[in-house]
């Protein structure tokens, strides 16, 4: 992990380069509730980011290509976990399919952050020479448990 300076004094910024392997996806798992547990966070919020972060690594990992890194800024009011990849294609939701293995995380990832999430080009902060693409979600720091609507199938 390495911490880096930003901006405003206010805000922390960790970034770690991820390897292309299967165990890979839990260990972003409990970097993310390690850093997040020491937040004074909902658990529901940390139960939220971890299960966001397994989803967004597994779709990087399946769909784009490496090099892989996992970030996380913190700032008084959100935290947003961004997962880097040089995978070309921009992620997009699958249409609803109810007896398919694979093509929720995106929805996953749209109701637990309650609609912030996204995707855009993005300058890798190990590798500052490569551009790739950042597949990201926020959650408010302060937020209601319970505030976000339950997945239900077809939506």
């Amino acid at each position: 992990m390495s911490r880096l300076r930003s901006a405003r004094r206010s805000r922390m910024q960790y970034v770690w380069p991820l390897r292309a392997e299967a165990r890979t996806v839990g260990h972003a798992r409990s970097i993310i509730r390690e850093e997040l547990s020491g937040l004074d966070l909902h658990d529901d919020v940390v139960d939220d980011a971890v299960l966001m972060v397994s989803e967004l690594v597994t779709n990087a990992f399946m769909y784009g290509e490496g090099p892989y890194e996992l970030l996380l800024h913190v700032d008084a009011k959100e935290v947003m976990c961004v997962v880097v990849d040089a995978g070309p294609p921009l992620p997009a939701p699958s249409p609803p399919d109810p007896i398919a293995e694979h093509g929720r995380g995106l929805r996953i990832v749209a109701r637990l952050s309650d609609g912030f999430y996204g995707c855009h080009p993005q300058r890798y902060l190990t590798h500052p020479d490569l551009v790739g693409k950042a597949t990201w979600f926020a959650l408010p720091r302060r937020g209601r448990p319970g505030n976000v609507v339950p997945i239900r199938a077809g939506t």
